[in-house]
């Protein structure tokens, strides 16, 4: 079942997408995680009110945190009940999952992006990648590439 106009693709739902990771990060691996959220958070979020753009993961005493990711306070709410927009949150990961992370975030020296989140059967989930910092020469033959491709893509419309 795959419904093109809602975003819906086999049971999932992008709310945001962070396609300025794939530019800035060479992508090594990919983990689909949970997210521990408030009820506001949960809200703001089917409204699509999410920034990925500027967040990371850090692993601290055996558990995946995201940071610096922007949920919007939910409007239909008092200030009271409403979340704090930047706080960290817990991402759910099986254990074998993180010790694979740890090894390799500390001794390989990679960074952990989140790259999109989406709803997968009403939960909220958030596929974050294992990613080495490209350098200025690698990204401008990312570019080269890209350009090259819609130059072929034209070509062959056109014949």
């Amino acid at each position: 079942m795959s419904d093109k106009k809602n975003g819906k693709k086999d049971g999932y739902k992008v709310i945001s997408d962070n396609r300025q990771a794939r530019f800035l990060y060479e992508i090594l691996e990919t983990y689909e995680a949970g997210i521990q959220l408030t009820g506001t958070e949960v809200k703001s979020i089917r409204a699509g009110r999410v920034n990925l753009q500027d967040g990371y993961a850090l692993i601290r005493g055996g558990e995946v945190w995201l940071i610096n990711v922007h949920i919007s306070p939910y409007q239909a709410s008092g200030q009271y009940f409403n979340h704090e927009p930047r706080r960290s949150r817990k991402l759910l990961l099986h254990r074998e999952e993180i010790r694979k992370l740890i090894g390799k975030v500390e001794q390989q020296g990679l960074t952990l992006v989140p790259l999109k989140m989406y709803f997968k059967r009403g939960w909220v989930k958030v596929s974050i990648a294992l990613g080495r910092g490209k350098k200025l020469h690698d990204k401008r033959e990312t570019l080269k590439r890209r350009q090259d491709q819609r130059d072929m893509q034209r070509a062959l419309k056109r014949y």
